[in-house]
Parts: C-alpha cells; sequence; structure tokens
C-alpha cells in the first residue's frame, strides 16, 4: 500500500509528539519512584520537539490551539489510547500495598479496549507529579472554555458529577481525531455523541415557494452568514451584540421551514444539522443538558447550522415547579437558553405549534418567520414545479390550476401526491399520471388531517 506524502508527514510529527510524552512519562515515573537525584528532580519535563515549522494537520492544529508545552502534553496524551495504546502501560502497574492500581495516576478501564484511558488526574500527573503549585497552576488546562475543549477537538467527560472534577476521562471527539490525523472536513456520524444529522437537498432556491415577505426575512439570515465577521468585527458590534444568529420558523408542516434551512447552508457552503430531539432529551436528571453541551461545543467555531425540528419537544412553554420533573424540565430550558445565547452560529429551530413556544425564547431571537400555506398562485407553481419530469407524461385531463384553486395544500402534501401518482404511472406503459391519479393522492393527504372528499 503506497502512503501519500501528506499523511506521512503528519505521522512524523505525531510520532516526535509521542516520543516527546514517553520522554516526559520517563522523568515523571522516576521522580514518582525517588529514582532521581534531588537536583535532577527539580529540571522539570523534557522540552517539547519544534513544530513552528512542521506541515500537518497535527502541528496546525498544535499552534493553533495548544502553543503551551502543557497544552501539547494533555492533547498527545488524549491522542495515545488511539495511536500508541502502549505507550500508556505504565500506568497499569498496581500498588501492592491496596492491591490496585495507584489513586495518583487517575484513568479508568474501558469495556473493549485492554490498555489504559487517561483522566485529567491522569494529566495532572503528568503535567505537575506531586507539585501543588504545579497543580493549582495547571487547572485553567481543564476548563470548558480552553480553546481546544471549546472548538470540540478535546471532550473533557465529566460523567460523575458528584465526584472530584479531575476524575472526567479526557478524550479526543470523533471530529477532533479526524482533524489531528486527516485535516479534511469530517461528517460527523448520528450517535451518542452527535446526536444530530446532516440535512442536504437537491432542489435549489428557485424551487422554494414563499410570500415575498417570507422570502425577504430569509435574506436577513443569509445578510448575517455573509457578513457578521464585518459586522461584529470592523464595526465593532461585539460590544452590543450578542454571537450568532437565532431564528424561529412556524408554520403549518410542508410549507418550506426544512428545505429552507438546507438551502441556506447550500447557497453559503455550510453545514446544516437537523437535531434528533428524541436523542437530546433523556428522562435521566442532567443527561439532556449534557447532550445539549456535546452538541453545541461540537457545533462551535465550525460554521454549522443548526436546525432544531419540531423544537416545541423540547422548548415549549415551562410549567409551574410542582414536582422534580418539571423543575427538570424548566432547568433544561434555562440551560438551552444560555447555549443559545452563547453560541457564535446560526440556529433554527422550526415548529408547527407557534403558541406553544415558551415566550422567554421568542424575546430572544433575532427572527420569527411565520411559513404561510401557500395561496392558489404559489399552489399551482408548485403543482407544475413538482410534476416537472422526463420520466411520464400527463394526460390530458390534468389541470393544475383547477386544483390548485380548489385544494388548500402545502408543498410537503404536493410532494406526496407525487409520489403517488408516479407509483400509479409506473405500471402504465407509456407510464402516464392521470387526474384521478392525482385526486386519489389529494384524497389521502386530507385524510390525514380528518378531511373527506368524495370519489
Amino acid at each position: 500500500m503506497v502512503v501519500p506524502a501528506t499523511i506521512a508527514t503528519n505521522a512524523q510529527a505525531i510520532d516526535a509528539e509521542l516520543a516527546w510524552l514517553e520522554a516526559c512519562l520517563t522523568v515523571r515515573f522516576a521522580q514518582y519512584g525517588g529514582q532521581q537525584k534531588p537536583a535532577a528532580r527539580d529540571r522539570g519535563l523534557p522540552p517539547p520537539p519544534p513544530i513552528e515549522q512542521t506541515p500537518g494537520p497535527y502541528a496546525a492544529i498544535v499552534r493553533q490551539f495548544a502553543p503551551l508545552p502543557a497544552e501539547r502534553l494533555v492533547l498527545v496524551l488524549a491522542l495515545a489510547p488511539y495511536v500508541a495504546p502502549a505507550l500508556l502501560d505504565p500506568f497499569l502497574l498496581h500498588n501492592e500495598a491496596t492491591k490496585r492500581r495507584f489513586t495518583e495516576f487517575g484513568g479508568y478501564a474501558g469495556q473493549a479496549h485492554a490498555g489504559f484511558l487517561p483522566t485529567g488526574e491522569t494529566a495532572m500527573f503528568l503535567l505537575a507529579g506531586d507539585d501543588r503549585a504545579q497543580r493549582i497552576a495547571a487547572e485553567p488546562l481543564f476548563a470548558h472554555d480552553h480553546p481546544l475543549v471549546r472548538h470540540g477537538t478535546l471532550i473533557l467527560d465529566h460523567r460523575h458529577p458528584d465526584e472530584p472534577r479531575l476524575s472526567m476521562a479526557l478524550r479526543l471527539s470523533a471530529a477532533g481525531l479526524h482533524a489531528l490525523l486527516h485535516a479534511h472536513d469530517y461528517a460527523p456520524v448520528p450517535g451518542p455523541d452527535f446526536p444530530a444529522t446532516l440535512l442536504t437537498t437537491p432542489l435549489e432556491w428557485q424551487d422554494l415557494v414563499l410570500d415575498n415577505a417570507t422570502r425577504r426575512q430569509i435574506e436577513l439570515i443569509g445578510l448575517w452568514i455573509e457578513h457578521w465577521k464585518t459586522l461584529m468585527g470592523d464595526w465593532g458590534l461585539s460590544r452590543r451584540l450578542k454571537p450568532g444568529y437565532r431564528c424561529l420558523f412556524h408554520g403549518t408542516p410542508g410549507t418550506g421551514k426544512t428545505l429552507t434551512a438546507s438551502l441556506l447552508g447550500k447557497r453559503f457552503g455550510l453545514p446544516v444539522y437537523r437535531v434528533d430531539i428524541s436523542r437530546v432529551v433523556s428522562k435521566w436528571i442532567g443527561e439532556t443538558e449534557k447532550n445539549l453541551a456535546t452538541l453545541f461545543d461540537q457545533a462551535a467555531n465550525r460554521d454549522w447550522i443548526l436546525f432544531f425540528d419540531e423544537a416545541d419537544a423540547l422548548f415549549g412553554k415551562r410549567t409551574e415547579s410542582q414536582s422534580a420533573n418539571d423543575r427538570s424540565a424548566n432547568q433544561q430550558i434555562a440551560y438551552l437558553l444560555q447555549r443559545l445565547e452563547e453560541h457564535p452560529g446560526v440556529a433554527i429551530l422550526a415548529t408547527n405549534q407557534h403558541g406553544y413556544v415558551d415566550e422567554a425564547f421568542s424575546r430572544r431571537f433575532q427572527a420569527s418567520i411565520r411559513f404561510a400555506m401557500p395561496d392558489a398562485k404559489a399552489r399551482r407553481q408548485l403543482w407544475q414545479g413538482s410534476f416537472e419530469s422526463q420520466g411520464f407524461a400527463l394526460a390530458p385531463d390534468v389541470d393544475f390550476a383547477a386544483l390548485a384553486e380548489k385544494y388548500e395544500l402545502a408543498g410537503g402534501a404536493i410532494i406526496n401526491v407525487l409520489r403517488h401518482a408516479c407509483l400509479m404511472a409506473i405500471q402504465r406503459t407509456p407510464p402516464i399520471v392521470h387526474a384521478h391519479d392525482l385526486l386519489d393522492g389529494i384524497r389521502r393527504e386530507l385524510q390525514k388531517d380528518g378531511h373527506y372528499i368524495s370519489s
């Protein structure tokens, strides 16, 4: 297998960093075991390898987010289990007196991984040993606003809030690991660490049918995406405005809320992630906040658009705190408000029930945009645009103008009629869509809302 030069160069940089980590471990274990002379104990850890001119993604991230030796050491310690797990085997030593691992080493055992997994205490041991002053000085490295954490490269997983903070697991996010090893963009896989799915569309702006007032408000979002750096930086508005842009999309299902979010991302080259509310919300107290924190931490500073569909399920009106569940729900809303206001990117909350969204949220939106049901003219445009195809023909009895005038359907419902009509047409030779196919599809759509039309 031929290894590309860029990968080989990056591997050399990582190898040098791992060799430095090994040297630091050797010094620290020697000091811990009392094997060094007193004079040698004060020399500190070996200096890191030069990285100022080193090419590759690993060196680039180090220069940007972890320029200090202590920060570099924490980063390579978190990387070691992924690329050189045997390097941490010395931490698996057992204390003969207690018959368990040394408390000072921290760490934890994985479920399938046989090696040692570091925690904040592991990093603190490596950085400071038993030097109390150095330990206090190193505390800021484990803050959630540290650039490595804020950028989403490093995850400080404090699984048990009632235990000492440095018991937090020290690991890399999937995106962080990918960036260190490969540099190019990473599309997160939906899962416990990332409760969202990448949202894309093959459609274009001309396929989106909106009234002029709604379209003008959407254009304002685009202006913010395009010019926010100038506004906040060059114009100095960061002194007055909170970061990011928060929007509420509300209206009947199928009126274009999701498509609009997708097209905004497509126009400006920004990934749009649709948040899975069911994965975010947990019945366990504190878990919802943790899931939201993971999501926002990974989205921050990555130019992602977050799209919360059916947002009233999570951001609904707060209740009187009459039970532990009520208090927990209110805490979730308060936490979300805080994270939304701190989020530097675009966040779109979509709902079919505008009246169910808590007023505290409404006051914090830069835009509240109503997606109205299309009028007859817009419905005719939707019918004609949806049925443009080379795969089937339209029978002479198909009259889109009459359908648009008679039946109040949103764009999503018309697309469902298109699917039904095509399934009917594909059984024919040649494939032809008849008026009765459309009427049958319309009947099915109206029945969903409890409306019926005669045959």
